[in-house]
């Protein structure tokens, strides 16, 4: 799409060009960051793991006493399917974020829940999305203390501290942060946190304490069909700096190497051999299933 094309979004059952959307001040997710989102990635012009991202946005809902979208399953990827057509992407993502939406005036109390919801999406075109060059040179990460709230399940827009640690992470000349709480690993400021050991792969169990990560499960599922073992459970930031190899999975990165913690060297210091294999499976598998 070139710069004198307007993106298209998707506002409230509208496509609009993105200078014509608009939300009101009064919406809850601007005055209290109110809402979730999901993020679904695109390759080949086809959505991955859509399905399970449908599932979690109506978990993230239900969890927050929000009302279900007013859509299906096959509604909503309508929707996503015309944005990437409209906006031409064969790689990128499509974001979705829902609030409680406008109850006319700000109060703390939650709305009527007749009070519509905000429904909005947008794409991202990220050419080349699978070929991140990362994926050969590994990430360097540091740890910060993981401040954020208890329910760190829901997919929300509150993500104001996983910012601060982006940043903090820039700052110190790295390319990410985990978090650390309680002298563990929880995850990191966008993605799931694994370990290596002995071939084994280490990552924390299921809590409201991490994200549900939907690459996550698939990533999961694919080690497991390919018999590598599992172990989810917490780990601590000794463990990881000890490990053979570490790694984080999200939405957008798939899987991507972690070679340093805190300016010490994972393993070799370099990815190794179980991680680029996973990230090879992924990418294959989910190709497959793409939508």
């Amino acid at each position: 799409m070139s710069a004198a094309t307007p993106r298209i979004v998707y506002l409230n059952g509208d496509y609009l060009p993105e200078a014509e959307a608009r939300v009101s001040i009064f919406d809850r997710g601007f005055l209290m960051a109110d809402g979730v989102y999901e993020v679904t990635s695109v390759l080949g012009g086809k959505l991955l793991d859509f399905a399970g991202h449908f599932v979690r946005l109506n978990r993230s809902l239900s969890e927050l006493d929000m009302p279900p979208l007013s859509m299906t399953e096959a509604e909503l990827l309508a929707i996503h399917r015309a944005l990437v057509e409209k906006n031409a992407i064969t790689d990128g993502m499509v974001y979705l974020q829902v609030t409680r939406g406008n109850p006319g005036d700000r109060s703390f109390e939650f709305p009527d829940p007749a009070t519509p919801l905000t429904v909005v999406l947008f794409t991202q075109s990220k050419p080349g999305l699978a070929d991140n060059p990362q994926a050969r040179t590994g990430l360097r990460v540091i740890s910060i203390p993981d401040i954020r709230w208890h329910r760190r399940d829901i997919k929300t827009v509150q993500l104001l501290y996983p910012s601060m640690g982006k940043m903090m992470a820039k700052k110190a000349g790295v390319d990410d942060a985990w978090f650390v709480e309680d002298g563990f690993v929880t995850e990191g400021t966008s993605n799931n946190a694994y370990i290596v050991k002995n071939g084994k792969i280490i990552t924390r169990h299921l809590t409201n304490d991490i994200l549900h990560g939907i690459t996550r499960a698939a990533v999961l599922r694919f080690a497991r069909e390919a018999q590598m073992e599992v172990e989810e459970r917490a780990f601590t930031l000794d463990e990881a700096k000890a490990a053979d190899e570490a790694f984080i999975t999200s939405a957008s990165a798939f899987v991507l190497p972690v070679v340093e913690i805190d300016g010490v060297a994972i393993g070799a210091g370099e990815p190794g051999r179980v991680v680029p294999r996973l990230r090879e499976i992924y990418l294959e598998e989910s190709r497959k299933s793409a939508v």
